[in-house]
């Protein structure tokens, strides 16, 4: 790499000039570069370390993160990573980053080359026998990837109704239908990996009954599975409309990469969309359709787009930024009727479309967990280990009701990360670990050019708080429920979301409001 391309790096050369040590202080970090390639040094304990500054997941600049004293979160998607390994530590991010060694001389730091990549491991409290995963989405895949990081040496397998095996579920609705993430992107990890990994998966699969008593599953084709330990990772279905025309050829829901490829085959050839629910999904897809140059209108019963998560403020910042770019709304409407080239509304209105989308909820899928006895309540319901009422079975993701230590509540929400970190969590207490799920929820929603970063959980608020200024793309909004904290929504401001995670992750509201405060003032 030349001087030049050198010259495009944030920071000091950390090979040649390195960094002053007294730059860096206790519980900080210093960006840098070694080698063409950003760097991040971090002091801990009266350490210096020294990985990689690009995460692995979309590849945001660590940089930019925060050190919270513990771990580096990356500022984009809230992945965390330990700076004495690199180690992924924390979903959406599986892969570690590069790890580097250091040597002080002369009241400086310097990056001397990579480390060998070295994880010690606990000894396994408890390994059974087997262990097999119902599901092949966020959470499945993330309880197999850690089972075997663990070390755990024993049969693995993930049953899946997906016919393709785990991918990059949130993309769908963004790059993936977009047409600028190419189908190769997608898989979470490559074909070759399961094998590998000595990870079994049974793709078109469908179970037909989970017998807890006997520790053994029934396949709808009639093979039978025994295991040590389950994981039910069912994820949820989309809610179907029933109304006249939902069955015809170019009405779609997404859900499924099979789902999202028809889509894309349908608006090559359409030219006016119609999309009924104004939801992250539904706007998100209205997004991706106006970026593939149709017309999009949008029907939904409520008078503001997501205005019962994100408030009258940011909904409406959300429906000014699709208007900009064409996007018709019809709200307060429902749909009535699908015809072959038009949707007819309840209000007698006629819609020209030859694409539909129907995006208004989901729905977790809990029959199996019903069929075979566990304790329901709006989802399974589970511990703060994730186990569920039955011996041996624990379940994460979509499907999970769990105490959640911030807000107090039993809650279940249906978010990419928090079903990899459930199924992270869920596969080392399968190996005795004992470790409470204690991770605050969080989301992104992308807008066009507009990302939305989401911490908490409100299912109902009283008041919506804006700090700073929305219309210039720049604040911050809390969410409270009868005075108290109970989620944080912001836009370009990722310190401040990623502060309120950490916080919300050590169950100290304190620290929530003192942040807010700190960023009014």
């Amino acid at each position: 790499m030349s001087d030049t391309d050198h010259a495009d790096f944030e920071g000091p050369d950390l090979d040649a000039e390195g960094a002053a040590i007294a730059d860096i202080p206790e519980g900080g970090m210093l960006l840098g570069h070694f080698q063409g390639g950003p760097v991040v040094l971090i002091r801990k304990g009266g350490s210096i370390f020294a990985v990689g500054g690009k995460c692995t997941h979309y590849g945001g600049p660590l940089g930019q993160g925060l050190f919270d004293g513990e771990l580096l979160h990356c500022p984009w998607h809230h992945a965390c990573f330990r700076p004495e390994t690199g180690e992924a530590a924390a979903a959406p991010a599986i892969d570690p980053i590069p790890s580097f060694t250091v040597e002080q001389q002369g009241g400086r730091v310097f990056v001397r080359g990579a480390k060998k990549p070295s994880v010690k491991r606990a000894p396994i409290p408890s390994a059974p026998r087997s262990v097999l995963i119902i599901g092949g989405g966020a959470a499945g895949f993330a309880a197999a990837e850690t089972l075997r990081r663990e070390g755990y040496q024993g049969p693995v397998t993930i049953v899946s109704a997906d016919d393709a095996a785990p991918y990059d579920r949130p993309n769908l609705s963004k790059d993936y239908l977009v047409g600028t993430a190419q189908s190769e992107w997608m898989p979470l990890r490559p074909p070759g990996w399961y094998g590998d990994a000595r990870i079994e998966l049974l793709l078109g699969a469908r179970i037909a009954a989970v017998t807890p008593a006997k520790r053994q599953v029934r396949l709808e084709d009639g093979r039978s599975l025994d295991y040590g330990a389950l994981l039910l990772a069912t994820g949820a279905s989309p809610v179907r409309l029933d109304v006249p025309g939902a069955d015809l050829p170019h009405v779609h829901y997404l859900r499924t990469m099979r789902d999202c490829d028809s889509i894309i085959d349908h608006a090559k050839r359409a030219k006016r969309a119609v999309v009924v629910g104004a939801g992250f999904i539904g706007l998100e897809v209205a997004a991706s359709l106006v970026a593939r140059g149709l017309d999009v209108q949008v029907v939904a019963p409520e008078a503001i787009p997501m205005e019962r998560v994100l408030g009258p403020e940011l909904g409406g910042f959300v429906r000014i930024l699709h208007e900009e770019r064409g996007v018709r709304f019809h709200l307060g409407q429902t749909l009535g009727e699908i015809g072959e080239r038009s949707v007819t509304l309840q209000s007698g209105a006629r819609l020209e479309a030859d694409l539909v989308v129907l995006g208004v909820g989901v729905r977790p899928n809990v029959e199996l967990a019903e069929e075979a006895g566990l304790t329901l309540d709006r989802g399974i319901l589970v511990d703060e280990y994730l186990r569920t009422s039955a011996e041996g079975v624990w379940a994460a993701g979509d499907i999970a009701l769990w105490p959640d230590r911030f807000s107090g509540e039993r809650i279940r929400v249906e978010h990419w990360v928090v079903a990899e970190r459930q199924g992270q969590t869920a596969a080392r207490n399968v190996l005795g670990r004992r470790e409470a799920f204690r991770a605050a929820p969080f989301f992104w929603s992308q807008h066009y050019d507009v990302t939305i970063n989401y911490v908490g959980y409100a299912s109902s608020w009283d008041e919506a708080n804006v700090v700073g200024n929305i219309a210039d793309r720049d604040c911050l909004v809390a969410y409270r429920k009868a005075g108290k904290i109970r989620a944080v929504a912001t836009i370009y401001r990722d310190i401040q979301s990623l502060q309120a995670q950490a916080a919300m992750d050590r169950g100290d509201a304190q620290a929530v409001e003192a942040l807010i405060m700190a960023t009014a003032s």
